[in-house]
């Protein structure tokens, strides 16, 4: 898949462009921009991923990096620029986790043993058992990842490795991060960021750090020894990463000249110290002006929600001082924005659930049929299904529809911020009628809607005042999810002007380790804007019939409990 286009009158032998490479969980997109944040040329090209048993999703590093030059070297040729014209490299990936040997070989993470299969993917979940071993030891370093570590992050990976996996572990030279593989396949240098090491492998807050790279002083020997990872503690910790810098600081003496050739760009251009896919999404949308009168301060961004809504959903919030909440990982320090603490909510399954209960329904069929009579989406004719509903029955708002139908849409557990990846899903008001399934997609958007109210719940507790959301992601283009997620938040939604505000994430810090801005907080303000705003709906009656349904939402919860209780003396059986 290629896109690509030239912005209006730019001369791109003159122009300043910088590179944006995303490794998502099933493709690599990569960027081409200028300094003002517009988007010229776009590239993405498919990965490879193994999944040969229950919640085991492996990838190949090798794959990985050459997709990256694919996608890299399309998107110079087809803008027609210069590579000399490139200022800066800007890397973002999801949190999967890379073995290499003494050699940066690949080292085997599958039971297969083959080594190309060298990734565990973020979404794997075969440390479940790990991560609650951890837990259960109780120690003081999981209160900044609410309490609770997760077995999407790479501390249980690493000791689902060392007690399951003996072979990968006795080779293991690196244990990496995916962008920080990114940089240092790109550099030949093995800074972490501090987004990855912090937000996933337990890297503590390190007071008055420098802006700088540095050695990596966060780490805490104690917690892991007491968790049985004592051999990670040797040699100044360089297996998870001896030395750490900032977002976006410029790393090493730029690209290589093996990784510039690969790629084709310049041997010397600056490369950045990357992010999580997540968080370049939100350092790509959380500092558009919303008011151009009014300038951007530390203070203003901790009145906003970044809310990434793809296949999951990531929630991002920034705060001037730690907020410990039960449930919502963080507090983490510059993880996202220097000087500001990242605190981290989310929905494991957003999108995919959806798609899910649309791919199930025995109507499904029958509406695509008559969605493409009509020219239009399945999306647009349910919509259009629901709103005549509402009319016919008397409601004065669609949302209303789904008064006798509730979900709970815990379908692949609970990331934030109950914390716990074994909770199911439920449905209340199933019926035979065929106005059910466009009733039925309404439910579960709301429940989508109310998962975020939820989370937002519970940080507004430890003293966040968010006044606004910016969503990013692929639900961004279903405006009644986003009009939905309005009315329940009671606060205003707005969209980036760029759709694609990952990749920009990439741009901006891409541009900071170029030295076009000083910090992080001027690229973005300069380089981001907004788009289509959506504000809630100020009707007491529909507020009033939401409030009604998030306490269904949370009784919903409660009820599965008792449930198990009743059901628990069979769990043998």
């Amino acid at each position: 898949e290629l896109m690509a286009h030239r912005s209006l009158g730019e001369e791109p032998s003159r122009s300043k462009h910088f590179i944006s490479v995303d490794v998502g969980t099933g493709s690599v997109r990569c960027g081409l921009w200028n300094e003002t944040g517009h988007l010229i040329a776009t590239a993405t090209h498919p990965l490879q991923t193994w999944s040969e048993k229950e919640d085991f999703y492996e990838q190949s590093s090798e794959d990985v990096w050459s997709s990256v030059c694919l996608v890299t070297n399309k998107v110079i040729k087809e803008a027609g620029v210069s590579p000399s014209t490139v200022k800066g490299v800007g890397f973002d990936a999801t949190c999967s986790l890379v073995v290499l040997g003494k050699d940066d070989e690949p080292v085997s993470v599958s039971p297969s043993h083959d080594d190309k299969k060298n990734i565990i993917l973020w979404m794997d979940h075969r440390a479940i058992k790990e991560a609650n071993d951890i837990n259960a030891l109780g120690h003081d370093a999981l209160k900044y990842v609410g309490n609770c570590i997760s077995p999407e992050m790479e501390t249980p990976k690493l000791l689902w490795l060392k007690r399951h996996h003996p072979e990968c572990w006795s080779r293991a030279n690196k244990f990496l991060d995916l962008v920080d593989f990114l940089t240092y396949k790109a550099t030949d240098d093995d800074t972490r960021s501090l987004c990855t090491i912090t937000c996933k492998i337990n890297y503590l807050p390190v007071p008055d750090s420098p802006n700088e790279i540095t050695d990596a002083k966060g780490w805490c020997p104690d917690f892991f020894k007491l968790i049985g990872l004592e051999d990670l503690t040797n040699d100044g910790f360089s297996k998870i990463g001896k030395r750490v810098g900032p977002i976006g600081h410029p790393v090493g003496k730029g690209l290589t000249s093996k990784a510039a050739s690969e790629l084709g760009l310049q041997e010397g251009t600056p490369v950045a110290l990357g992010l999580i896919d997540a968080h370049a999404g939100g350092v790509g949308a959380i500092g558009a002006p919303l008011n151009p009168e009014v300038p951007i301060t530390l203070e203003e961004l901790t009145r906003r929600l970044v809310v990434v809504a793809g296949s999951s959903a990531c929630h991002m919030a920034v705060s001037l001082d730690p907020k410990f909440i039960s449930g919502i990982w963080g507090p983490y320090y510059g993880a996202m924005i220097p000087e500001l603490w990242l605190t981290e909510g989310g929905q494991s399954a957003v999108g995919v659930l959806v798609d899910m209960i649309l791919e199930s329904h025995v109507d499904t069929p029958k509406f695509k049929e008559e969605a493409n009579k009509l020219g239009i989406s399945i999306f647009e004719l349910l919509d259009q299904k629901i709103a005549s509903h509402a009319k016919a029955v008397g409601y004065p708002f669609t949302g209303m529809c789904t008064r006798e139908m509730h979900v709970l849409p815990y379908f692949h557990g609970n990331r934030s911020p109950r914390a716990d990846p074994t909770l199911q899903g439920a449905i209340t008001g199933l019926t035979l009628n065929y106005h059910n399934l466009p009733v039925l997609y309404l439910s579960v958007i709301q429940a989508l809607c109310h998962g975020t109210r939820h989370i937002m719940s519970e940080m507004a507790k430890s003293g966040y005042d968010i006044r606004t959301i910016i969503l990013t992601g692929g639900f961004a283009k279903n405006k009644t999810f986003l009009q939905e997620l309005a009315d329940i938040t009671q606060c205003t939604v707005v969209l980036p002007r760029e759709e694609n505000a990952v990749l920009l994430g990439g741009a901006v810090i891409a541009a900071v380790a170029a030295g076009e801005f000083q910090t992080m907080v001027d690229a973005m303000t300069q380089m981001s804007a907004t788009g289509a705003t959506f504000p809630p709906t100020k009707e007491e009656k529909l507020k009033s019939f939401h409030d009604a349904k998030h306490k269904i939402f949370l009784l919903q919860y409660e009820h599965q409990q008792m449930y198990k209780e009743l059901m628990k003396d069979f769990s043998s059986l």
